[in-house]
Formats: structure tokens, sequence, C-alpha cells
């Protein structure tokens, strides 16, 4: 086996993680300071995915295209937080009911809008040569986008008032409250932030994945495991879990098949939440 094989496969491995981490980042941050399980993830990633690809039919650049598409997904999850979430909050087996409902409404609605099979936005590619083997440069963007975000969604969550305040919040919503911080505001720019992250995701992997109505299905089963097994640290318990999981998923699906990889995804998974209910991260030092 030579050294370029092996470097091709780490340099794989790394972007499928990153794409995890940013597909999944979204459910973490709602899921970790709302207490809230969106089953609608996955349609909230076709959302931006379908955003971006109908605003760079108009000739939008496709950088300026994933941002609005990702300020478009914040405003519907805007919407839904206030129209749907608001009303359930405590009732985390209903709000699952209510999301798992709402996926279903925008997975038909985009299948009467823009039917089953949708085509990319083709983007030039290029590829990194490594030896005999080559990767495309766009897949490798996503390891330096991850970490910004990953990074980004740190310093807002521990250097900034919203931050601090939603932080606050979670740690005891009761006292929180008596001293004035407007809870049920500071849940909706959370869902808000949570729904434009995953719009973000469906945009910047369009030139990766094409968008169709099912293609949410693609991460967020996946998502929804890891946020399970990394356990209430949203960010530090997600990037653990994601890199951890992803990395022998990936390397073995390199090796062998992807069936392979999501064989051992699975069964580490199971493992890991036998050993860990409560996940990976409930028993660390660390605060976010």
């Amino acid at each position: 086996m030579s050294l370029d094989y092996l470097a091709i496969v780490l340099a794989s491995s790394l972007s499928n993680v990153s794409i995890l981490i940013i597909s999944t980042i979204g459910l973490a941050i709602i899921f970790g300071l709302m207490g809230v399980i969106n089953l609608a993830h996955g349609e909230f990633i076709m959302f931006g995915a379908y955003s971006a690809l109908v605003i760079t039919k108009t000739g939008v650049p496709f950088p300026i295209a994933v941002l609005l598409a990702t300020l478009l997904t914040a405003l519907f999850g805007a919407i839904v937080e206030k129209l749907i979430i608001s009303r359930l909050y405590g009732r985390i087996l209903d709000t699952m009911l209510a999301t798992w409902g709402l996926s279903m409404v925008m997975y038909e609605a985009a299948i009467l809008i823009f039917g089953t099979v949708t085509p990319g936005i083709g983007l030039p590619q290029s590829t990194l040569s490594i030896g005999s083997y080559s990767i495309s440069t766009y897949l490798l963007m996503m390891i330096p986008t991850a970490i910004i975000l990953m990074f980004g969604a740190y310093y807002l969550l521990t250097k900034t008032k919203y931050g601090v305040m939603s932080r606050a919040s979670i740690a005891d919503s009761a006292t929180s409250s008596a001293m004035g911080i407007e809870t049920k505001r500071l849940n909706t720019i959370t869902f808000t932030l949570g729904s434009g992250l995953a719009g973000f995701a469906g945009a910047v992997l369009l030139p990766i994945v094409s968008a169709t109505p099912n293609m949410g299905l693609a991460f967020v089963v996946k998502s929804f495991l890891i946020v399970v097994v990394a356990g209430p640290l949203a960010l530090s318990g997600t990037a653990a879990t994601a890199l951890s999981l992803g990395m022998v998923s990936n390397t073995v699906s390199s090796f062998y098949s992807s069936v392979i990889g999501d064989i051992i995804f699975f069964t580490i998974t199971v493992i890991l939440l036998r050993f860990f209910p409560l996940g990976i991260s409930n028993k660390w030092k660390f605060k976010l």
C-alpha cells in the first residue's frame, strides 16, 4: 500500500468528517441550547440547497447565493419557531412529532415544486493530485469551512452577550427569567441560528450533493446519532464524536466499502450509547 493512497484516504476522511460537522452543528446547537430535537433538520438542509440552486439560476455568484440561502433558511426557521416550536417547549415528544410532520410537508412540497431529480449547479471543479491519486479541491475546502464554523460558534456562545445569556438560561431558566433574561427571545434567536446553519450546510454542499427532496435523509440520521452520542456539550461533544466516528467509518469505507463503513459507524454508536447513555461529554469538565 503506497503512501500516496494513505494520504488520499486521510484527506478524504477529514473532508467527509468536516461535511458531517457542517451538517450537524445546527442540530447540535438547537438541541444543546434548547433541548429541542428537530426532526426536520434534514429538510432545513434541503431548503438551503434548493434556495442556493434557485438563486444561482438567476445569475447570482455562488458565494453570494450561499449567504442568501443561509439567511432565507434562518428566516424560515424563525417563522417555524414562532408558529410551532414556541408552543411546545417542555413537551419533547410533541416537539418531535411536530417537526416530523413539518419534515413530511417540506418533503412533499419539494417534490411538487421541483420534482424528484434536480440538476446540479455545474461549478468548475479542480482537483489536487497526490501521486497517481486525486481529490476535489472543493471537497478539501470543507475542512477549513468546518473549522471556521466551530470556532465561530464557540466565540458566539462564549464571548458574546447572547451566548452568556443562553448558557445561563440553560443552567437555570427560572433564575434567568427572574433576572430579566428574555428566554423566549433567546429561544427564537437560537432556533433561527440553528436553522440558518442547516441552510448553510445545504447550500455549501450543493456542488457535492445535488439538491433532491430526500437529500436531507443522507445527513439527518448520522447527525442525530452524533448529537445523541455527544451528550450535553453542544460543541466540544459534537466535534469529538463526529471526528472519532467519522474518521473510523470513512477510513474503513476507503479500504472496503461504504456499506461496511456505515455498519462500523452504527455499531460504534450502539456501543457508546450502551456505556455512555447520557452522552460521552456528560462528565467532561468543559462547559461547551
